[in-house]
């Protein structure tokens, strides 16, 4: 084939960059990687916890597909508002949707909107600098935190709450964030799950961090560390279920060092009912008990846990794209290996990868396969695929600069790079996250004056 394919990928984060480095490898291809905010890595830079440095270090790797030449970097382009769909694909020969699943399961029970209650993504985001959060979204003058789910997102938000801000110095946290969490009340998070401890779905390293804790005590109760048959199973033939367990058991041991914090992890709570008037003041659960085979049924009893913040951190769900098909029951794009699937028949020229494809599972290594994957039907269709009339690589970028939005390419982004690491050296750190838009666009506009 001597004509170049124009591939367009929608969303910057792990997914959407490994699916474009599988592309680049490629010479008949030119991929652009559009992301709907003015900044690269997605819930890479977004989503992971600001202490961990050493996964957010993936960031150099991610950085390099982005400067290949056959890739570039469009930000600040929204599918639906800023470019339909239609419009994508009178400038590329082919889509490949990347937009992850950004939307958070709710607990679905009474008192879940008052004020006070929060999903753990909506914390995530405000502690990562989001451009979409608030800054005086939290004010953490609660004494007491319920975070529901025994992941790892539940545990990086209680150990975000039990840390000092003196120990996320080291972050790339806005000051505002910083500010909020050294003046925080925070004596108590609870970690609540409602089945066992061999069903959580925590890694043993995230979960070992909070015990490493200087701030915190970590409180386990020995008689939630139950398990029946299938839990026992899980113990044999799971390494991680077998660590978690040990690691668990150990702390049940322990007595508390009178730490000003204290972490509870708490199994075999469901919670009902978020208790209070004009705020969160309390999270009702009732016990269960294992039922033999992973599940579990209640038992009556219940109990109440006293809290002024609730974060519920119990599962994501993908977004339905303008323009694309959504299967609401499983939040996803429909596709078959990839490729998306449109009025029951392949849709020629689109392709999805990441959660959007397969729903939140994995860790961020899963995207490299499930990219390969879809990428390699993209090249087996690279033949049959309708070619876009426009053909022009700067003309997409005229077209929206038209409309009024503004396209921040890879210079841009630099320019933002650069100002935050500026931020950072003056207050003797690495890097301070840029947390408004306005202020992120007055920084790429850099790039252009330059």
């Amino acid at each position: 084939m001597s004509e170049t394919v124009r591939v367009a990928v929608v969303g910057s984060g792990p997914s959407g960059l490994y699916a474009a480095d599988e592309l680049s490898k490629h010479d008949a291809l030119s991929i652009d990687v559009v992301d709907r905010l003015p900044c690269p890595y997605g819930l890479l830079r977004y989503g992971v916890a600001p202490d961990h440095l050493k996964m957010k270090s993936l960031e150099i790797t991610l950085c390099k597909i982005l400067e290949r030449p056959a890739v570039r970097f469009l930000g600040g382009v929204e599918l639906g508002s800023g470019i339909s769909v239609d419009e994508l694909r009178e400038h590329y020969d082919a889509v490949v949707y990347a937009t992850g699943s950004p939307i958070d399961r709710r607990l679905s029970i009474p008192g879940e909107d008052l004020p006070g209650s929060f999903s753990a993504t909506e914390f995530v985001a405000w502690y990562c600098g989001h451009p979409d959060a608030e800054v005086d979204a939290f004010t953490l003058d609660a004494r007491s935190a319920v975070v529901v789910g025994v992941g790892n997102v539940a545990v990086d938000v209680a150990r975000i709450l039990a840390k000092t801000a003196h120990e996320l110095d080291i972050t790339d946290m806005p000051d505002h964030v910083l500010t909020v969490l050294g003046a925080s009340a925070i004596s108590d998070v609870h970690i609540v799950g409602r089945r066992g401890p061999a069903q959580a779905k925590f890694t043993t390293k995230e979960l070992r961090e909070l015990g490493e804790l200087a701030n915190a005590d970590v409180i386990v109760d020995p008689a939630e560390l139950v398990l029946d048959e299938a839990g026992k199973e899980l113990v044999e033939t799971n390494k991680t279920v077998r660590r978690n367990l040990e690691t668990l058991q150990e702390w049940s041991t322990r007595s508390p060092l009178g730490r000003p914090r204290r972490i509870h992890l708490r199994f075999l709570l469901a919670p009902v009912a978020v208790l209070g008037t004009a705020a969160v003041e309390a999270v009702q659960c009732k016990r269960n008990e294992l039922d033999g085979s992973g599940g579990v049924v209640g038992t009556g009893e219940t109990v109440t846990l006293v809290a002024q913040l609730l974060l519920r951190s119990v599962g994501y769900r993908g977004l339905a794209l303008p323009g694309v098909p959504f299967d609401e029951r499983s939040g996803v794009i429909p596709h078959v290996a990839g490729r998306v699937q449109r009025n029951g028949g392949t849709a020629s020229g689109e392709y999805v990868v990441g959660w959007i494809k397969r729903g939140p599972t994995g860790v961020i290594g899963t995207n490299k396969g499930d990219a390969k994957e879809t990428v390699e039907q993209l090249l087996t269709d690279l033949d049959t695929l309708p070619r876009a009339p426009y053909r022009d690589p700067d003309m997409i970028i005229d077209r929206l600069t038209r409309r009024g939005v503004e396209v921040i390419t890879w210079a841009g982004w630099k320019a933002i790079d650069a100002a935050e690491q500026a931020l950072g050296l003056a207050s003797g750190r690495s890097r301070i996250k840029i947390a408004n838009r306005a202020e992120l666009l007055i920084a790429a506009a850099k790039a252009l004056a330059d």
